[in-house]
């Protein structure tokens, strides 16, 4: 469905339509987003799941780099069908292009096996001894017949749940709509009501900031360009270059852009992205060394002290560094929230617990956006220092949350 509604959105000719497929390509990704990470922690060994999940983590920076650097080559060139009723230009191909590597995922999806973790906690023992031989034999190259576990026994508890289910059978859709319902209800039942209200809260604050500023990062870039040409030589702050744009009216509220883009945009653009690799590879080998907590509240905090040194910024250079630096600290941040959100709740509940963790992380960075965006102009000084305090106080809260650095999932 996402690539399908890429695809589809590039050969729209209206905004509203427009709209409505880079909506639904939301909607997809926020679907799948919890279950791969559900799905993948559920593969990997307590020793190394906090780098594993942290090298996952990465391909979203190799991925935003894979944009970046598609974008500088494709949007700029003048390449594309121009007629009277369709138009079909360069960001339009950039678009197609970037449906691709969705068509291929999908393919390869087709032949990856259930979770065995999954099917354990629903009773189904066979299936799950079946898949661990064929890692077996993937890893080992030996036969099945040589896999030493020969059977799989369900913990007490859980065969007792199976025994006196009272589920009745019902169709398809309304059983999963069930399902949706009492894994939602048990979340915000005791004890993991606490893992639930932390989870939300960290996620919508540490995504205020990690949407809601890395996004404004290139209008800040535009914004001091345009004052350097004004006043070449001359230093200004974040605050003062943004009340310039504004009361020289060249900030448009219009919803008119220029179809030439800058081809700096896309290298600073490039540089920001690119930064966040070293602490990728931070995160990937200290993730299972350090905890998930440590790379959180160091990254949070830090991220939160680059947010109130942008109040301190005085030309496109430090503009730069700063938002470089931020990139990188908060990409090792979400690496270990990720994490830590993915082991902290039960396996029943845990793609259900993530989906709604992220929904608090969607949310937020739509609060973000709105807001910086309305105080960036009318009160400058305010988004910086308040998504300072929220990135910092968001992050802390993890230490509330249990230690589930080389714990086994429950």
């Amino acid at each position: 469905m996402n690539a399908m509604c890429i695809v589809a959105s590039s050969f729209c000719q209206t905004y509203a339509l427009f709209m409505v497929f880079r909506f639904l390509n939301g909607a997809a990704l926020g679907g799948s987003g919890p279950v791969i990470w559900s799905y993948f922690a559920e593969f990997q060994p307590k020793s190394k799941r906090g780098s594993m999940l942290s090298f996952m983590a990465a391909f979203w920076t190799l991925g935003n780099l894979f944009v970046a650097g598609l974008a500088w080559l494709i949007i700029p060139s003048t390449i594309g069908l121009y007629t009277p009723y369709f138009v079909y230009n360069s960001w339009r191909i950039f678009l197609l292009v970037c449906s691709l590597p969705s068509f291929l995922v999908a393919a390869l999806l087709l032949y990856l096996p259930e979770s065995p973790k999954f099917l354990l906690s629903q009773g189904r023992n066979e299936e799950a001894l079946a898949i661990f031989r064929g890692i077996y034999v993937t890893n080992t190259g030996k036969s099945k017949d040589l896999y030493p576990v020969k059977e799989l026994l369900i913990d007490a508890k859980l065969q007792y749940e199976l025994e006196n289910s009272t589920k009745k059978i019902k169709g398809k859709y309304v059983t999963m709509l069930s399902d949706i319902m009492d894994n939602s209800k048990q979340l915000f039942m005791t004890p993991i009501v606490k893992f639930t209200v932390i989870s939300i809260t960290i996620n919508f604050t540490f995504h205020i900031g990690y949407y809601g500023l890395m996004m404004w990062f290139p209008e800040l870039f535009n914004r001091f360009d345009e004052y350097a040409r004004n006043h070449p030589g001359e230093e200004a702050s974040v605050c003062q270059v943004t009340s310039y744009v504004v009361s020289s009216g060249s900030h448009s509220d219009s919803g008119v852009c220029s179809a030439k883009i800058p081809s700096t945009v896309f290298m600073e653009s490039l540089i920001t992205v690119a930064s966040a690799l070293p602490a990728n590879i931070l995160a990937v080998i200290g993730m299972d060394r350090l905890g998930r907590k440590f790379f959180l509240v160091f990254s949070t905090v830090s991220a939160g002290l680059c947010s109130a040194g942008m109040f301190f910024v005085y030309n496109k250079t430090h503009n730069l560094i700063v938002s470089a630096v931020f990139s990188g600290v908060i990409s090792c941040g979400n690496a270990a929230l990720d994490c830590l959100i993915t082991e902290v709740f039960p396996t029943h509940l845990r793609a259900t617990g993530v989906a709604i963790s992220m929904v608090a992380a969607r949310l937020g960075g739509i609060i973000g956006n709105v807001v910086i965006a309305t105080l960036l102009d009318m009160y400058c000084p305010a988004p910086t220092f308040i998504v300072a305090i929220l990135l910092a106080g968001g992050g802390l809260m993890c230490l509330f949350l249990p230690n589930t650095t080389r714990t086994a999932l429950s």
